[in-house]
């Protein structure tokens, strides 16, 4: 009789322990990461013109596929027209570097059923896109009198990786569509350069920015009484 109490006890709490939920819904984190451009003096992405980055975050885990994540960024930018290999550019010989600043909402979508699991790593690819807003600051006077506020459109891929536990690391690429022509303060009206050494004013630039994360999972086990 004693035996099959203790028997009975122990299906219980074997029971209860298999219904019990992990709750993984808020992370936050920050990291660092290389900001490049492409715009009229780096008609293509240059390595070489890569500035330092950093962000926090805050993420919201919906479900194990989609989460929500809003960050903030900062970080500068820069091109020089003499270390570029196209003609043109050697004989405009313009430089820049802009300060960037940057607030984001996006929603990511992970490929895998991303969650903390205690008997293995886990991990997962992921696509995120959404709606940001940067102000971008100029180390020159602006040529001209354009806004330095400007909604962006931020997108990308990633990876996330669990470590242990809580903790998470995350390797993203984004790119962020912009509505400006100025960010290498470079227009097509530049008043400091003849009609022929002009830039293309008909296609915005557009920013990018490679950054490695650490976030931490706030994990709370729920468990039936």
């Amino acid at each position: 009789m004693i035996k099959s109490k203790k028997v009975q006890i122990a299906l219980w709490i074997l029971l209860g322990s298999i219904q019990c939920t992990l709750a993984q819904k808020i992370e936050i984190g920050g990291g660092l990461g290389a900001m490049n451009y492409k715009g009229d003096i780096s008609p293509d992405l240059h390595p070489s013109f890569a500035k330092l980055g950093g962000h926090i975050l805050f993420r919201y885990n919906l479900k194990n596929d989609v989460s929500f994540r809003a960050s903030a960024l900062i970080g500068s930018i820069y091109g020089d027209d003499k270390e570029v290999s196209d003609p043109f550019n050697q004989l405009r010989g313009k430089t820049f570097q802009t300060t960037i600043n940057e607030l984001s909402l996006v929603t990511e979508y992970n490929f895998l059923n991303y969650k903390y699991n205690r008997y293995h790593k886990d991990w997962s690819p992921y696509v995120f896109g959404g709606i940001g807003f940067m102000k971008f600051s100029p180390r020159d006077n602006p040529v001209s009198d354009y806004k330095q506020n400007q909604i962006v459109l931020p997108f990308g891929v990633g990876i996330k990786y669990n470590v242990r536990g809580p903790w998470d690391i995350n390797l993203e690429f984004g790119t962020r569509k912009t509505f400006t022509d100025y960010l290498d303060n470079l227009g097509g009206d530049d008043p400091d350069l003849p009609k022929n050494l002009q830039n293309d004013y008909s296609k915005n630039d557009m920013y990018y920015y490679t950054s490695i994360s650490i976030t931490y999972k706030f994990i709370k086990i729920y468990c039936p009484k």
